[in-house]
């Protein structure tokens, strides 16, 4: 089965940036949605932020990124990204981006695919 690809993860210093991307390929991207979900160890998974590109680009973030992440797409190049700006230690987990049924209520719940993830560290 088809998988997003994600990269840019990396370690950063509390307030720095990291832009992350994903490549889904075929039945990988979803133009329903797509979405970043982020699992830290010993900790369950926290949908990050989404977006609908077939509904005009809309986004949804959780309160815990809003205001700092930016997930945006290009549909041209069947690309997703999430812009990560004033970094914090919590933000440190592995970042995952998949395709998704619906953007709608919790769309953690309708997960299609997913990548392999790419990890993020934040030091204080």
């Amino acid at each position: 089965q088809l998988q997003p690809v994600e990269s840019g993860g990396g370690a950063v210093q509390a307030g720095g940036s990291l832009r992350l991307s994903c490549a889904p390929s075929g039945s990988a991207y979803n133009t329903n949605c797509m979405g970043w979900f982020r699992q830290a160890p010993g900790k369950e998974r926290e949908g990050v932020a989404a977006i609908s590109p077939i509904y005009g680009g809309r986004t949804y973030y959780s309160d815990s990124v809003k205001g700092r992440f930016t997930i945006s797409h290009d549909n041209a190049k069947n690309m997703v990204y999430l812009q990560m700006n004033s970094l914090k230690p919590e933000d440190t987990a592995m970042y995952y981006c998949a395709a998704v049924r619906t953007c709608a209520g919790d769309w953690l719940r309708y997960l299609e695919v997913w990548g392999q993830g790419t990890p993020v560290t934040v030091s204080s």
